[in-house]
């Protein structure tokens, strides 16, 4: 983070989940640092799954996408996952 806290030229606003080495004493005792370079550091709220959009295109999967059978057994899973995956774009698509 220091390395990229030096690269910038101008206000950034760095956007983080609350992973435990987001949350360090180290990491911590260093945003102070970094705001005075103009990065500022912004922690999204504990869980935040409809900020996330992976989160999002999971819930499509499971809920809307993948039938009841594909969880007959971990291939069906499997399977029917990789339908929807390389079909994503075309059959499968998210507006958001």
């Amino acid at each position: 983070m220091d390395r990229f806290v030096e690269q910038t030229i101008k206000k950034t606003v760095v956007i983080l989940d609350n992973s435990p080495i987001h949350k360090s004493k180290k990491f911590m005792s260093k945003i102070e640092q970094w705001k005075e370079k103009d990065v500022l550091i912004y922690f999204l709220p504990p869980y935040s799954p409809e900020l996330n959009l992976i989160e999002i295109l999971w819930r499509r999967i499971k809920y809307h996408w993948l039938g009841f059978d594909a969880y007959k057994s971990f291939e069906n899973l499997k399977e029917q996952l990789n339908f929807v995956l390389n079909n994503f774009g075309t059959k499968y698509d998210i507006k958001f």
